[in-house]
């Protein structure tokens, strides 16, 4: 049987907001979506991605969304009204799903390909390269992006998570009950002979989350870190071949 070729990062974006780290970014209005940063972020990272890359949607572009415990914000809000006598709403119910979002993305970039959200206890990351490895066998598909996002929460997310580390033996997020972060990687097969030099798009196994290494277990359940080192070695690798490509021309 042939080897699949490696994946190739054609694209990536992070975004967080309310971690009280350095980076964070007010949070992006999105029409339909209240509340909660989980769709706003996850909508502002895709779309980044999406229009880094010409033609980055379109109808040959699946898109998987990984995420342990989905849009807690949005969930805990409607049983908190629920439980309180308040009058239900109907979009707290709507955004509550993942894939609301992704409707509302592939409406945007006219993305009619499979989409996909999933929960792992297993390193989300390593799951998102996984599917995407197997969705590019598709002839019909020409790339996946993929998304990750992680939110901080209140007790019943804290209980969760507590749980999880006292089975697993992984740290507790460190993270404020505001807080967001998510990052997406668009996905493709390198070009039959492309050129392994500078400008070439990085290239993983589905198995690595970096160009030539191997996954390493996830800091948390849940933690989508990988995906934010995958997009920072493509950054890395896009400035310095643009570096190199500005030496070239001074030179010439």
């Amino acid at each position: 049987m042939t080897p699949r070729a490696p994946l190739a990062v054609l694209a990536g974006a992070t975004a967080t907001h309310g971690t009280g780290r350095d980076g964070d970014i007010p949070l992006p209005r999105l029409p339909g979506f209240v509340e909660s940063a989980f769709s706003p972020l996850v909508y502002e990272v895709a779309a980044r991605c999406l229009t880094e890359r010409p033609g980055g949607g379109g109808s040959r572009t699946a898109v998987v969304l990984a995420s342990l415990m989905g849009d807690t914000t949005t969930a805990d809000l409607a049983s908190r009204r629920v439980v309180s006598g308040r009058v239900h709403n109907p979009l707290l119910f709507m955004q509550a799903t993942a894939n609301s979002v992704l409707g509302h993305l592939s409406r945007e970039f006219g993305i009619t390909g499979q989409m996909f959200s999933l929960s792992t206890l297993d390193d989300p990351v390593t799951e998102l390269l996984a599917m995407a490895d197997l969705l590019l066998e598709d002839p019909e598909l020409d790339q996946v992006l993929v998304v990750g996002v992680e939110l901080g929460g209140g007790e019943r997310w804290a209980a969760v998570h507590r749980e999880l580390a006292a089975g697993d033996g992984r740290a507790v997020p460190d993270l404020p009950a505001s807080a967001a972060l998510a990052a997406a990687v668009l996905l493709g097969r390198p070009p039959a002979g492309a050129d392994p030099g500078s400008g070439t798009p990085l290239t993983i196994r589905s198995t690595e989350t970096c160009a030539g290494e191997r996954s390493a277990a996830a800091p948390h359940s849940g933690s989508i870190q990988g995906l934010f080192d995958l997009a920072a070695a493509h950054r890395r690798l896009r400035r310095d071949g643009e570096r190199d490509e500005t030496e070239s021309h001074a030179h010439q």
